[in-house]
């Protein structure tokens, strides 16, 4: 079986651990800067970091268009963290020239969970994938206060500053997580994406 080829928008943010952990489950992981680049690609990951960065240099970068039509024309995409800001079709506390790619329907809180030093860990049970709750790592995180009708909760936090949080999502082919998989050496959400992936390739 082709490993399918999933980028990782390295604009800025957690680029090399999404990649190795894309790697680690079967996928040819690629670092995507370019349009040229997003062209060779069946799928992509944005990563968690800055969200009002990543929104600057998508355009310095131009990247918005490309991506908005990917999405639209039903790429996969995995946001984590400031990826799930991006995702948002609307963002609380976010600044006011921030656009995202408005890909899920739903509204996040940017940074709901407090600055950096009020980082936490918390089990997180996720829909569809197996093997008990998730060791969810969470970094000046967004969380979902309102879903539209087309997006399935996967996941809520039941432990931590705000339990019954939602921080999982997903819609159609678009999937997001407040949380940072990449930083656990825990890779079923990775293998969950890159089975998604394969399955519209």
């Amino acid at each position: 079986m082709t490993a399918p080829v999933i980028g990782v928008l390295a604009l800025q943010g957690d680029v090399r651990e999404h990649l190795g952990a894309l790697a680690g489950v079967g996928a040819d992981a690629r670092p995507v800067r370019r349009p040229g680049e997003l062209d060779a690609v069946d799928g992509l990951v944005i990563p968690g970091g800055e969200s009002t960065t990543i929104s600057k240099l998508a355009d310095i970068f131009e990247m918005r268009e490309p991506i908005d039509k990917r999405i639209a024309a039903g790429m996969p995409v995995y946001g984590s963290c400031a990826g799930m800001i991006m995702l948002a079709t609307e963002v609380l506390d976010g600044r006011p020239d921030q656009r995202g790619f408005a890909g899920i329907e739903m509204t996040v809180r940017r940074n709901a969970f407090g600055r950096q030093v009020d980082s936490f860990e918390a089990p997180v049970q996720i829909a569809g994938v197996a093997d008990g709750a998730f060791h969810a790592v969470f970094i000046r995180a967004p969380w979902v206060e309102r879903v539209g009708p087309g997006v399935e909760v996967l996941g809520r936090v039941t432990d931590g500053p705000a339990p019954d949080r939602i921080v999982a999502v997903r819609q159609g082919n678009l999937l997001a997580t407040s949380f940072h998989p990449e930083l656990t050496g825990d890779l079923r959400l990775h293998r969950y994406f890159v089975d998604l992936v394969r399955a519209g390739a």
